[in-house]
């Protein structure tokens, strides 16, 4: 993604956000960085289009803005940002209430809860010997195991004289999208069609928040109508996820 003007008012085709193209060089392609920031934008309620980029024929344009990077990047007054966390920093400050809502998570946990799931799972794709393949996977499933707990776990506003009591929240931090979701989302959602698709592997049933949190992102327009085809995802993968040698 990039954003481009002198202010910060992102509106009608005047702000256009520039977004990775799917392989017909028109839908969005798979890129869960960008995905964080169309999904921030949505919440934060931005009036913006959207134009795909094909990287491969990217116009030069905006190849002079950020020489060297793909998307997401960011350019204002000059300055251009191409660290997706100073992105997303940069939204949160300048995009703020009363017109704005704010998206900060509440619970400092909330931020880093599954942060080593895609690490895990990047391993585990990338893997070509079939002796390492069920440790990966052990490591990709401690993980997520994590996660599960944490989801689980009543947050501090729940807890309050529920002691003992499974969380119900739907989301990280509580009933609202959050930054944090916005972060892990899309990561996780790669994770659950590649691992199938390269891995015949599924997310076990028994990591019930894991799948409460999934099925809960899955009814939100700002998740899935900001995430590419699970077709698109799985080719974005086809070069990446390696075949199991002896």
């Amino acid at each position: 993604l990039i954003v481009t003007g002198s202010s910060l008012i992102i509106t009608g085709d005047k702000r256009p956000c520039f977004f990775v193209a799917a392989s017909d060089g028109e839908s969005v392609g798979n890129c869960p960085f960008s995905q964080r920031i169309f999904m921030i934008l949505w919440l934060k309620g931005v009036t913006f289009n959207v134009t795909t980029v094909d990287l491969i024929r990217k116009p030069a344009d905006l190849h002079n803005l950020a020489p060297g990077t793909h998307p997401p990047f960011l350019t204002f007054q000059g300055e251009v940002l191409t660290d997706v966390n100073k992105i997303e920093e940069f939204l949160e400050a300048a995009l703020t209430p009363p017109k704005y809502p704010r998206l900060a998570a509440k619970n400092r946990n909330s931020n880093t809860a599954g942060n080593d799931i895609f690490a895990k799972f990047s391993a585990y794709i990338k893997n070509t010997r079939a002796d390492k393949n069920q440790s990966l996977e052990k490591s990709l499933n401690k993980a997520l195991a994590e996660l599960d707990e944490y989801l689980m776990k009543p947050t501090y506003e729940e807890d309050q004289g529920r002691r003992g009591v499974e969380s119900t929240r739907r989301y990280l931090d509580g009933d609202e999208l959050t930054l944090a979701d916005c972060n892990l989302l899309p990561k996780l959602h790669v994770v659950k069609v590649v691992a199938k698709k390269y891995r015949k592997y599924d997310i076990p049933s028994e990591f019930r928040g894991v799948w409460r949190y999934l099925n809960n992102a899955y009814k939100r327009d700002e998740f899935i109508n900001t995430s590419a085809s699970n077709e698109e995802i799985e080719l974005a993968y086809m070069d990446v996820a390696k075949r199991l040698g002896k």
